[in-house]
């Protein structure tokens, strides 16, 4: 099985930028926790990072030709009115679960709508690097119970 994840612009700048709201780990922390929870899971997680919607979106019709099992996202400011990658994901009908580090909903007022959580399975919001974890979990069990 396989997982992309996805994550948007900023994400790379963890540990440097806004660190009362993400914290004072780095990008690299986050990346070896996923590669951890996959080995664990057995499964086989590809993370992709860009800060242009063009690259996110060109990564998620990649994920279609290339027939992965599900995508977590985390499209970071693009989750407000990225129409864009709202249409890429619609178009997959993998198990998609749209995952944020700080909880949005306790934030600027902007940040309370999201245009890519309706086409997703579901959202993780508000519980640092460990919402990526469970949305793994979520993925593959989500997987399992349609094989």
């Amino acid at each position: 099985m396989k997982i992309l994840i996805v994550n948007g612009p900023n994400l790379n700048f963890l540990g440097i930028r806004e660190k009362d709201i993400y914290g004072s780990s780095d990008y690299s922390v986050l990346l070896d926790k996923i590669e951890k929870r996959a080995n664990e899971l057995g499964i086989e997680a590809e993370v992709f990072q860009s800060n242009s919607e063009g690259e996110i979106i060109d990564a998620l019709q990649r994920a279609y030709m290339e027939e992965v099992d599900g995508i977590i996202i985390n499209p970071a400011a693009y989750t407000h009115y990225s129409y864009a990658i709202r249409d890429a994901l619609a178009s997959l009908t993998v198990p998609k679960i749209e995952v944020h580090i700080s909880n949005i909903y306790r934030r600027e007022d902007f940040r309370h709508t999201s245009v890519t959580a309706p086409v997703c399975d579901g959202q993780i919001s508000g519980l640092g690097f460990d919402g990526y974890l469970l949305a793994m979990e979520a993925v593959v069990n989500i997987c399992k119970k349609k094989s």
